[in-house]
């Protein structure tokens, strides 16, 4: 028997989207909005019958009738008595009806404004961490900017997002907040986290941000204009160097050793961005001695330092040193964290620590902004700090990466001897310093080639050397079998820019 045409339409139509996490329902639901949204189904049309479409997609007729009497509760389709199912009157939402492009009197378009010339501060050319798009398909990822499927807390944070969704706490989180935060979460942060740290605050000096990123927005919009001056160390963190640009402040570039920030010989400035408990890219931990000296000097200097405590709560050897909030005693200190680093950066929650009225001045800009970030995603992670998840899921993070980065040590001891770095106390990303012949930028492209993503350090410079030997390995993206083949690649990539560039290689490593 020939197949009937009209069958072979409804399949085609109602074929189930590639979801494999939706239940088929859901998926079959999805089908069924698809085909009417985009007006291959018109109001009045017939559905095939339930015991019809079933049979069609092999899927049970419970699964079918089930969705059919969602999409009616839902106004998509209306069952007639004895007659079947039809898609509603109503199912798609009125849209307005193409206009005739204005013209001028020659009857032709205007021309559209030149938006090269009316925007005023522009990022495009900044440079800034990035990775290729479809940087998901390469075997080494040593990158930044995703969550590791191996570590995510999976189960805790769904525990915590039903609990959220449960009738009883819809009014913890569901009302405008306007200018304020989730309660619950700015105590968990006073309480549980700060205190670890050594900080200790009023709920007043507390606001929750989007993130770090976000944070350095804010304290930009409100204290930089293009008479401040800024010192960043250099090499420093990019993020902080493009939000802060964009009030056109006056840079004053710091330098950085081995120990971190160089306090001694410390130029003017009216802010200092700093990473002292892992720095920004090298890893150093600011010592004690260096952190008073610098508290002192912001007061006979005259100026305020904005604190990220990048990666604190990542160590693995030796006792936590204090955050500079901790020590600040004049209110010299604005401290910026983060609570969902650890888990995944696309959670989007961090916080600023500061004087109330600064604090106060930041609800009002960031309320402007984006109103408050969001209160579902900040009651459940108040409730994932609560339980303890986020302890336990930091020290499985700590095991996890203190593993990585000996694998990693291990791997570039043995296929990249001439390469120098330093072992870090904590976090997650090794700073590694190749032979002075070697220009990261060129070999993280041929390492690309590779299957190998690594970050160049120009990125980090406000004014980076040519060629620039430095670059960051970022062991959070990446799981731990998969280095030792990741840096025997980029040892591969190595060995081509060697030969591009002339360069012979002895047992020894490289020689000019």
């Amino acid at each position: 028997m020939p197949p009937n045409p009209r069958a072979i339409q409804w399949a085609q139509l109602f074929a189930l989207p590639d979801q494999p996490a939706l239940p088929l329902q859901a998926r079959l639901r999805a089908s069924v909005v698809q085909a009417i949204l985009e007006e291959h189904l018109a109001p009045g049309a017939p559905l095939p019958s339930s015991r019809e479409l079933a049979a069609l997609l092999g899927l049970s007729r419970n699964t079918v009738t089930s969705a059919y009497l969602q999409l009616i509760d839902e106004g998509f389709l209306e069952a007639r008595p004895r007659s079947g199912v039809f898609v509603a009157h109503g199912a798609r939402p009125l849209t307005a009806v193409p206009a005739e492009p204005l013209v001028g009197r020659s009857g032709q378009a205007s021309q559209p404004p030149d938006w090269s010339g009316r925007v005023l501060r522009s990022l495009v050319d900044k440079p800034t961490l990035s990775k290729p798009d479809q940087w998901r398909d390469y075997p080494y990822p040593f990158v930044y900017g995703n969550y590791d499927p191996q570590l995510f807390p999976t189960e805790d944070f769904r525990e915590c997002c039903a609990r959220s969704l449960a009738r009883s706490q819809l009014p913890h989180w569901t009302p405008d907040f306007e200018t304020d935060d989730v309660p619950d979460l700015i105590e968990q942060i006073r309480t549980r986290l700060l205190p670890k740290r050594g900080v200790f605050a009023l709920k007043e000096e507390i606001l929750v941000t989007m993130g770090a990123q976000h944070a350095y927005y804010l304290l930009a919009e409100a204290l930089f204009d293009e008479q401040t001056h800024v010192g960043l160390e250099e090499p420093g963190h990019p993020h902080a160097r493009n939000s802060f640009s964009l009030r056109q402040p006056k840079w004053v570039e710091v330098d950085v050793d081995e120990d971190g920030l160089v306090v001694d010989a410390l130029p003017a400035a009216d802010y200092l961005f700093v990473t002292p408990s892992h720095q920004s890219p090298t890893t150093a931990t600011l010592s004690l001695e260096r952190r008073q000296w610098l508290l002192r000097k912001a007061e006979l200097q005259d100026f305020v330092i904005i604190e990220d405590d990048y990666e604190a709560e990542n160590l693995y050897e030796g006792t936590p040193m204090p955050a500079l909030k901790s020590l600040d005693k004049t209110g010299r200190v604005i401290y910026v964290g983060s609570v969902s680093k650890s888990l995944s950066p696309a959670l989007r929650l961090g916080f600023i620590v500061a004087p109330r009225a600064l604090i106060k001045e930041l609800r009002v800009i960031r309320h402007a902004m984006v109103r408050h970030p969001s209160a579902f995603l900040q009651h459940a992670y108040a409730l994932f700090l609560s339980l303890g998840h986020h302890e336990s899921h930091a020290r499985r993070v700590n095991h996890a990466m203190q593993e990585r980065l000996a694998i990693a040590a291990q791997a570039l001891r043995e296929h990249l001897p001439d390469f120098e770095f330093r072992l870090p106390s904590g976090g997650a990303s090794i700073w590694v310093q190749a032979p002075t012949w070697v220009d990261a930028t060129e070999l993280a492209l041929m390492a690309r080639s590779h299957g190998v993503l690594i970050e160049a350090g120009d990125v980090f410079f406000a004014r980076p050397p040519y060629p620039c030997p430095f670059f960051r390995l970022r062991l959070s993206s990446i799981a731990a079998t998969q280095i030792p083949a990741g840096i025997r690649a980029l040892a591969l990539a190595v060995g081509e820019l060697a030969l591009a560039r002339g360069e012979v290689r002895s047992l020894g490593g490289f020689t000019h």
